[in-house]
């Protein structure tokens, strides 16, 4: 299963754990980048925000089909758990990602202000959730087998 260790009691694949910190980082540095333009208002904050959303929405489409496609297996073995939630967490975090990419394709002021900004916040507690998620059933030493 997709949250912390599977039916068999095996900690979550080591590449999915991987590429789940990419949107986790980058949800948050575009939160970081878009604080710093609203204090600066240098232009080139929003283009690393707006760079750091694409790639945490492309590594969370990858970490989001893996989950959608544990979440059926882990059906089919008799009960989702926790997976269901899991990729509840991540599909809330890639939509809310894909509007806030299209919301910072706008021009300079109007691409981070409030709604930028509420949008940052919420992929970053949805990815920061999602992670929480995955990570909650495992053990310090099961990660070191």
């Amino acid at each position: 299963m997709i949250a912390g260790l599977n039916d068999r009691g095996r900690v979550l694949h080591p590449l999915h754990a991987l590429l789940l910190g990419f949107p986790i980082v980058l949800f948050t540095a575009a939160l970081v980048t878009d604080i710093a333009y609203l204090r600066t208002a240098q232009i080139q904050w929003t283009n690393f925000s707006s760079w750091l959303i694409v790639g945490a929405l492309v590594t969370g489409g990858l970490v989001g089909l893996w989950a959608i496609i544990e979440l059926v297996l882990a059906w089919r073995r008799g009960g989702p758990g926790r997976a269901l939630f899991y990729v509840v967490a991540l599909a809330l975090m890639w939509v809310l990602g894909l509007v806030n990419a299209f919301q910072h394709s706008r021009d300079a002021w109007s691409s981070v202000g409030t709604v930028g900004l509420v949008l940052s916040i919420l992929c970053t507690v949805f990815a920061l959730v999602a992670g929480w998620i995955a990570f909650s059933g495992v053990e310090p030493r099961e990660m070191t087998r």
